[in-house]
């Protein structure tokens, strides 16, 4: 029997995240008889998707202080000589994946992969002189180190392989999917409610993210207070952890939104909640790659208000997208969400975003299904191996 293909995935960790999402469902989907994944991570500390990890086979491996490179690059041959060999490597740490890329060609491992999930031009473009050279000279090894590139948009392609990235034919596009079952789920939506203390009459309007800057949750938090002052029987459900959080809480606080505003934390019944507790989704973020959550948002059938900075490739269902600038202030996104929510239907059917989803390649299924090509193709092509 021929060995499966063996793949190391490299990221900071793998917590509730959009890029950690995906790659736990490919985990899930791909033919692990001829795949094998590990996880290099940057933590030692124990994340939400560990033990699912390990008990479908794969392993988690720490390889501390991506700070300190002579003593990484010590800790990342120890543990490539220990649990491999490797035949690919696929980096998901944007800049940083050309110092993990480097080593890994020194490590003797064929097909090196980065892929690019977000769109950090604007990030670059404010940073200060250092920070621009640093990111510059990244940009510039990557194309040394990596035999492929991938990005979850053409927006973080360009961040990450230059605005010419087209003209390479290493780097490609590769949709992230979502996995749909859920969102084909009847939830009752009385009791969900019930559960968050939200009346049977009430809007609520969600959002699902990290507390960090990219995601805009001190505008989204501005955006609630001229809600509440216009209608007061509408409530946000915020989905997420993150360092930010406790700062947003006590900005909640101090408009006394307390009792509006409500802070889920992490979870692993997002969809459910999507389906059965909110009437529309708003997404203001500074920057994203191609939001996974978007995409679960228009699965569960959702009204979407969106900045105009997320890509449109992300609007598979186009008719439940409405797009505003960030340049806009809080109080005409307030009147966008508030003419959503008054044309919401509590009996929204998703059938149709869900057939929509179901043929493209935001389908996890299909996902996957390229992820696998691109690995088999390219390891016969960079190895020589045709059996």
């Amino acid at each position: 029997m021929v060995r499966p293909i063996k793949i190391l995935q490299v990221v900071g960790g793998m917590g509730r995240g959009g890029t950690e999402t995906w790659l736990m469902q490919v985990l899930k989907n791909i033919d692990r008889e001829r795949f094998h994944m590990d996880f290099l991570v940057h933590t030692t500390e124990k994340r939400e998707y560990d033990d699912e990890i390990q008990s479908l086979g794969s392993k988690v491996l720490p390889c501390r202080v991506p700070s300190r490179p002579l003593t990484y690059a010590k800790n990342f041959y120890r543990t490539v000589h220990d649990f491999g060999p490797y035949d690919v490597i696929h980096s998901h740490v944007h800049c940083y994946s050309v110092y993990v890329l480097r080593l890994a060609r020194r490590a003797g491992i064929p097909v090196r992969i980065a892929h690019s999930h977000s769109d950090t031009s604007q990030e670059w473009a404010t940073s200060g002189r250092f920070r621009r050279m640093y990111l510059t000279n990244m940009r510039s090894w990557i194309h040394r180190y990596a035999t492929d590139g991938l990005s979850a948009s053409s927006k973080a392609a360009a961040a990450l392989f230059g605005p010419d990235w087209e003209s390479d034919s290493r780097w490609k596009l590769l949709y992230c999917g979502i996995d749909l079952a859920p969102f084909r789920n009847r939830v009752d939506k009385v009791s969900v409610r019930e559960e968050w203390g939200i009346p049977p009459n009430g809007s609520v309007v969600g959002h699902v993210g990290n507390f960090r800057t990219p995601k805009n949750h001190a505008f989204l938090v501005e955006v609630a207070k001229e809600v509440s002052r216009q209608n007061a029987n509408v409530y946000f459900v915020l989905i997420g952890d993150g360092p930010l959080r406790a700062s947003i809480e006590q900005k909640v606080a101090e408009y006394g939104l307390g009792n509006r505003v409500i802070f889920a934390g992490q979870r692993a019944d997002a969809p459910r909640l999507m389906l059965g507790a909110m009437d529309a989704f708003v997404l203001p973020s500074i920057y994203e790659g191609l939001p996974l959550v978007l995409l679960e948002a228009q699965a569960a059938g959702l009204p979407c208000v969106v900045s105009t900075t997320v890509t449109e490739e992300a609007d598979c269902a186009k008719s439940l997208i409405r797009r505003l600038s960030l340049s806009e202030p809080a109080s005409v996104w307030a009147d966008e969400l508030l003419d959503v929510l008054n044309g919401a239907s509590r009996s929204r059917d998703n059938s149709l975003a869900l057939t929509k989803l179901e043929e493209s390649p935001f389908n996890i299924v299909n996902s996957t299904k390229n992820i696998e090509a691109l690995y088999w193709t390219r390891y016969r092509e960079l190895c020589g191996w045709f059996t």
